[in-house]
């Protein structure tokens, strides 16, 4: 049986550091870095924590992230999620078991996991799946229409209205929209919920609209490539909207080769205020997506689950706001 000097020697550290990394010691001074290697070291020798009254085992929660580990760093909306997800599991000393789509063989890596927390997009046949390795699941960024499966999502609804809201604040009413489209494993097209609600909030206030949208996917390069086309019209809008920060950074870039100032000449609003979007020139107006702490809510729901079985699936949706900086100006002449 695998003591905790064995877990001690294996990871290079003192039987007392393992006790207290293991037992969630918050006042122990550790890197994060330390405290998981004594945690993959606990899992990997298969430690068993006892006490007088019970035993337990360190269990493993496994994240499977629909992005690859590329995405995920040139769009951060996706890491912020993983690192929510993993700050809470460091901190109540669970076993975190990464996997991305884009690993060979990813589903093999999950087996053993006591619960799951899924990143993203996937289709009916990839939830099938996971749901067929644990009861302890939990959808991130994915509407689920099973009412027996908990999911987060973001408040799309209202993340639209307070922007265009904003935007109609200053005066514009020639608006536009670029968005991204996003595909799942069978093909099957994954719609993006903000152009249908854009597009709504735009016919309901009586907004010039239908020309000025353009759909590409959700990277800088297709956000250059997007406003390209929008500035080849006779009639430019007087604000765009993005549905991501990448998405707006690239049309932010397209402006200014084309010589058009932002906001002097076009507005801009952005999506998910990442790292990114308070440093670029000028700092990008955006409604903030409370990313990581979808993750962390995520990954402590699941926990939930796991240790209480409840017989109710959740269904959250968290709020956004908006975060004003310098990409957006009243026009002229509006009160």
């Amino acid at each position: 049986m695998t003591t905790i000097k064995d877990i001690a020697v294996s990871a290079g550290v003192s039987p007392a550091t393992v006790s207290r990394i293991l037992n969630n010691d918050t006042t122990l001074n550790v890197s994060p870095e330390t405290r998981q290697k004594v945690l993959d070291t606990a899992h990997t020798l298969n430690y068993k924590k006892k006490s007088r009254t019970s035993s337990k085992s360190l269990y493993t929660l496994g994240i499977v992230q629909w992005f690859s580990p590329q995405q995920e760093m040139e769009d951060n909306y996706y890491l912020l999620i993983r690192q929510g997800i993993e700050d809470f599991c460091m901190q109540n000393c669970i076993h975190v078991l990464r996997t991305y789509k884009a690993d060979v063989n990813y589903m093999d890596a999950l087996k053993n996991v006591d619960a799951l927390v899924c990143v993203g997009k996937f289709s009916s046949e990839e939830i099938a799946r996971f749901r067929a390795l644990t009861n302890s699941i939990i959808f991130l960024d994915m509407p689920v229409e099973d009412r027996n499966v908990s999911t987060i999502t973001m408040d799309f609804a209202d993340a639209m209205n307070t922007g265009l809201n904003y935007l109609t604040s200053l005066g514009h009413s020639r608006i536009g929209f670029l968005g991204g489209k996003e595909y799942l494993a069978d093909g099957t097209l994954f719609p993006d919920v903000r152009r249908q609600l854009f597009c709504d909030y735009c016919l309901e206030h009586g907004l010039t609209f239908e020309a000025y949208i353009q759909e590409e996917s959700f990277t800088t390069e297709s956000g250059y490539r997007m406003m390209n086309r929008l500035l080849e019209q006779e009639t430019l809008p007087t604000a765009v909207i993005a549905s991501s920060d990448p998405i707006a950074i690239g049309a932010l870039h397209a402006l200014n080769d084309k010589g058009f100032r932002v906001p002097d000449d076009i507005s801009l609003v952005g999506f998910d205020d990442t790292s990114l979007s308070a440093f670029t020139a000028p700092p990008l107006t955006t409604v903030h997506a409370p990313a990581y702490d979808m993750g962390n809510f995520g990954a402590n729901i699941v926990f939930h689950i796991l240790k209480q079985q409840p017989a109710t699936a959740m269904k959250i949706q968290l709020p956004c706001r908006l975060v004003e900086r310098q990409s957006c100006k009243k026009l002229q002449g509006t009160v």
